[in-house]
């Protein structure tokens, strides 16, 4: 399959959680509290979509099949985008577009001030993704604010383990941090075997 066609074919799979929801809003088919509802499946997919972008440079590398980098940039978008739905669902259905009450909720709710720290650091990163912030950072700049994804995946971990510790209900949260884990493990591996061989070259 080449690029053009996974490229329409990754923006379809994307899209249809959005699709999905949408449905289901049309059907009344969201449950007795639907904006918890729709705030959980925004978040979920925004936290998926972060876990994609962070698989893909272990499988790029794993299986040498560089098309997988050229769709990074677009995982990450879409992941920003599940991310602006979940803060525009909270701002609309739970504070009623009352930013008093929004600002209060940031400054006196941890997993809320959490949240809106990981929004940020991934408004970051989607501005500066585009060719004009590579070119206007600079390559070795653009590289140093983009591992700014890993703090967010971990702000977004503590953001919904908060949420749902406050519930009881925080097993589906370990799948994700193991998840994640496993890619920081890897990291941490593919840099000590660079630092090794540095090592051993100078040697």
């Amino acid at each position: 399959m080449s690029h053009a066609t996974i490229k329409p074919a990754v923006w379809l799979l994307c899209l249809l959680p959005l699709a999905t929801l949408v449905l289901r809003v049309m059907a009344q088919e969201l449950g007795p509290n639907p904006a918890e509802t729709l705030l959980r499946s925004t978040g979920d997919w925004a936290l998926r979509g972060l876990c994609l972008v962070l698989t893909l440079t272990p499988l790029q590398q794993g299986i040498g099949l560089t098309a997988l980098g050229r769709l990074r940039r677009l995982l990450g978008l879409f992941s920003f985008f599940y991310a602006v739905l979940h803060a525009l669902i909270y701002v609309w259905l739970e504070v009623g577009w009352q930013w008093q009450e929004m600002w209060q909720d940031v400054l006196e709710r941890p997993f809320i001030t959490v949240g809106m720290l990981a929004w940020l650091l991934l408004a970051v990163l989607a501005a500066t993704s585009f060719q004009a912030a590579i070119r206007s950072l600079g390559g070795k700049r653009w590289k140093r604010v983009h591992r700014m994804v890993h703090l967010a995946a971990w702000l977004v971990l503590l953001h919904f383990y908060w949420m749902r510790e406050g519930k009881n209900n925080t097993q589906e949260v370990w799948y994700y941090v193991a998840v994640i884990a496993t890619l920081q493990a890897w990291r941490l591996w593919r840099w000590y075997q660079r630092r090794s061989a540095q090592s051993a070259v100078r040697l």
